[in-house]
């Protein structure tokens, strides 16, 4: 395998034993002194491909499982090395990272859940558009 350092996928926060399919969108987490919140997996696009001088980078990178999550802040705060990971709350979509990056990757044999993540108010745009063509593309 390849050796990757730290922050070579251009992550902010990098953390241990917040796994994608425990984390739910909407999940509000306490890390430091800041809040925030689960919004999306991190969906790989060709710039990882370049970066890596590998054309299969991205493919790979989704095979893997371990996408990553984003989070969107809710309350800013300092955080530091070793700081707790607290969830606060949870999502009311009952929806993981992993679910979401499942359908993105395997859709076509889930239609049922790629309506529930089209349904989530709370999806990013654009994330929300390729499932809305994701779930046109499977109900022709």
């Amino acid at each position: 395998g390849m050796e990757l350092p730290w922050g070579i996928f251009g992550e902010n926060l990098t953390t241990e034993g917040l796994k994608e399919e425990d984390a739910g969108i909407g999940d509000h987490y306490r890390i430091g002194r800041a809040v925030v919140m689960v919004c999306q997996p991190r969906i790989p696009c060709y710039k990882l491909g370049v970066r890596f001088g590998r054309d299969d980078m991205a493919k790979r990178f989704l095979a893997n499982g371990r996408c990553g999550i984003y989070f969107s802040v809710v309350e800013e705060g300092l955080v530091a090395a070793g700081d707790a990971i607290e969830r606060m709350q949870r999502g009311e979509h009952g929806l993981t990272i992993a679910d979401i990056q499942r359908a993105y990757v395997h859709g076509r044999d889930d239609v049922a859940l790629v309506r529930r993540i089209v349904s989530l108010a709370i999806m990013p745009a654009g994330l929300h558009k390729d499932f809305v063509q994701k779930l046109a593309a499977l109900e022709v």
